[in-house]
């Protein structure tokens, strides 16, 4: 069910996706232009935003169009061609035909895992969405790794809460550089005289009866009497201990349950 609320979330989300306005890109190293100016087809070409920034244009060697919105760019552009007098009212067209330099990285248990480009403002939950969406495998909280001003901060967000809840405060914008990494799901272990033994996806508040149903009961030869679990404490010791069938289960939690003695 919580995987379906992610599923459905990030499908609703990539459908309202619009493409941005060419105004609001802002180009930077890496980016491939293609520019065009009306009536003038000699001056047509498609180039690289070099690393400082700069691309070389016809007439007019190298402009610095980097940081600048794509209007713009297309004014400067057209500003310098008028102004060294090689054309009169010039209209300067550009084409972003790939944004290298915003992007945001999307790892972890995701379905497309990958960069994306940020063509505009975007949000946690927007990304997700390009990324296919939270994979079967991912949990309910995601990690936001920023760098600013030399410092790197992470912030976690509860996913499935905040959509639960309709609260999307946490839904926090990314910018370029930005790495969004969604965690493995927490698991449990269950083994012994269940019918089907091995590790299973944690689900929250779950009890050791919850547990003795998702490894499909006991077998004829289990009791559910004398269950324990085996849990590591904050010292990675390993404690055991008697379970009840109300009992939380936490992270990494081992259930083993006996065999009837009679």
């Amino acid at each position: 069910m919580k995987r379906l609320v992610h599923w459905m979330m990030a499908s609703l989300l990539a459908l309202t996706l619009g493409q941005a306005a060419a105004g609001e890109v802002l180009l930077g190293p890496g980016d491939v232009l293609k520019l065009s100016v009306y009536g003038n087809p000699d001056l047509a070409l498609e180039t690289r935003v070099g690393d400082n920034g700069a691309i070389t244009f016809p007439l007019l060697g190298q402009v610095n169009v980097g940081g600048m919105p794509v209007m713009a760019a297309e004014k400067k552009i057209a500003g310098l061609l008028e102004s060294g007098g090689y054309l009169k009212r010039p209209q300067v067209n550009i084409i972003v035909t790939q944004l290298q330099s915003q992007q945001v990285g999307v790892l972890g248990q995701v379905n497309r895992p990958g960069r994306y480009p940020l063509e505009s403002r975007r949000s946690l939950m927007d990304v997700l969405a390009l990324a296919g969406g939270i994979g079967p495998e991912g949990g309910d909280t995601v990690s936001v790794l920023r760098r600013r001003d030399g410092k790197t901060t992470r912030e976690t967000v509860d996913v499935l809460d905040m959509v639960r809840s309709g609260e999307m405060k946490q839904d926090l914008e990314v910018a370029a550089g930005d790495i969004i990494y969604v965690e493995r799901a927490p698991r449990f272990y269950i083994y012994g005289e269940v019918q089907r033994p091995g590790a299973f996806r944690l689900e929250r508040s779950m009890t050791v009866l919850q547990a003795l149903s998702v490894g499909g009961g006991l077998t004829p030869r289990g009791t559910e009497r004398g269950i324990r679990i085996k849990r590591r404490d904050a010292q990675g010791k390993v404690q055991v201990i008697d379970a009840r069938h109300d009992n939380l289960l936490q992270t990494d939690d081992i259930v083993y349950v006996r065999e009837s003695l009679f």
